[in-house]
């Protein structure tokens, strides 16, 4: 049954929603082969995904992933990239994360290691002790207190094993790119979600308002971030009140500096590990404090907190400055992890 439909993606025929949840079930069961695979991810992104093929992966990948059930009251959002941008600029999104918790979101980071990138959501999660098998009851309970949590892709879906060698063979961007921060353990309904390409601005969002989402928004900056940049103008789209919007995001109209991309990039995990830590007890540089807190009022509008870029700016900075974020950040490694390891960074 796979041979014929990788036939057809190869002769360029679009797959109806049912025949790719048809192949979803035997890739994600086991029952294919590696070649298979190749042949599988390959052909569907040269042929290109169609909605209806996403939709179709997508739903089947979440059909095969553990849940957490949240006890928080309220909009719970994820917030993350679709990476491999190539880019190796510190973690934008987890520091982010953290900030937008901070200022009175519910944050439901859902992540990986690093594929392109020097480090991962994970890796940061893991060097302050966080256990990255944790499992779904005790997650729910992590982000009722601290109103941030951390869900490993790895084990939340653990079928994707089946996939792993054939996409590294592949070396090259899939569909599962683009799924990944799509099928949140958490079933959240608000996401901020960084794109490789603008063709996946409007289409992304639309994508996720047939599966229930209520504000979504996509991003990528005309640097070629799959974030939000202080050094470029950053094409946004916007579903809110089941409306699509377009716009864009100049930073310095929002009340921020222009900035280089050199000042953001990193080439090592520890500097990762220290760029985290400084931007959320305010003494990082001004362009990565500033491109967290974009990142994070991004963050707030689909979170319902703040109405404008503007004011969302300001409330991420203010939590920065105020060192809410920092404070933050100490009760959760003190709960989840290994206080020392924090300190350590923190008086280094």
């Amino acid at each position: 049954m796979i041979s014929d439909l990788i036939l057809k993606l190869q002769e360029k025929t679009n797959l109806t929603y049912d025949e790719m949840n048809t192949i979803m079930t035997d890739v994600l069961s086991g029952k294919t082969d590696e070649n298979q695979n190749i042949e599988f991810l390959s052909s569907l992104a040269e042929k290109g995904e169609t909605d209806d093929e996403l939709l179709g992966m997508l739903d089947k990948m979440q059909e095969f992933s553990l849940k957490v059930e949240p006890k928080n009251q309220g909009p719970i959002i994820d917030m993350c990239g679709t990476g491999g941008d190539k880019l190796q600029t510190f973690n934008i999104s987890t520091t982010a994360s953290f900030v937008v918790a901070a200022a009175g979101g519910i944050v439901a980071k859902h992540g990986n290691r690093s594929s392109s990138g020097v480090s991962g959501s994970a890796d940061i999660f893991e060097y302050f002790g966080y256990d990255l098998n944790n499992e779904p009851s005790k997650i729910a309970d992590i982000l009722q207190r601290h109103n941030i949590c951390f869900m490993f892709a790895q084990k939340f879906l653990p079928a994707m094993r089946h996939v792993s060698s054939a996409r590294k063979k592949i070396g090259k961007r899939t569909a599962f790119n683009l799924l990944g921060p799509l099928s949140n353990p958490a079933g959240v309904k608000n996401q901020l979600v960084g794109v490789f390409s603008t063709d996946y601005l409007d289409r992304l969002p639309l994508l996720l308002k047939r599966k229930g989402s209520k504000n979504v928004m996509t991003v990528r900056s005309d640097d070629g971030m799959d974030e939000f940049s202080t050094s470029a103008v950053n094409r946004v789209c916007i579903l809110k009140e089941e409306k699509v919007l377009m716009n864009a995001i100049d930073p310095e109209v929002v009340g921020l500096h222009k900035s280089s991309l050199q000042d953001i990039q990193i080439k090592t995990k520890e500097e990762a590990i220290s760029s985290f830590v400084k931007v959320l007890n305010n003494t990082a540089n001004q362009a990565m404090i500033e491109t967290t807190a974009l990142n994070a009022a991004g963050g707030l509008i689909v979170a319902n907190i703040s109405k404008n870029f503007e004011e969302a700016v300001e409330l991420a900075l203010n939590t920065i400055k105020n060192g809410k974020a920092f404070s933050l950040l100490e009760e959760f490694v003190k709960d989840t992890g290994d206080s020392s390891k924090l300190k350590e960074i923190n008086d280094g």
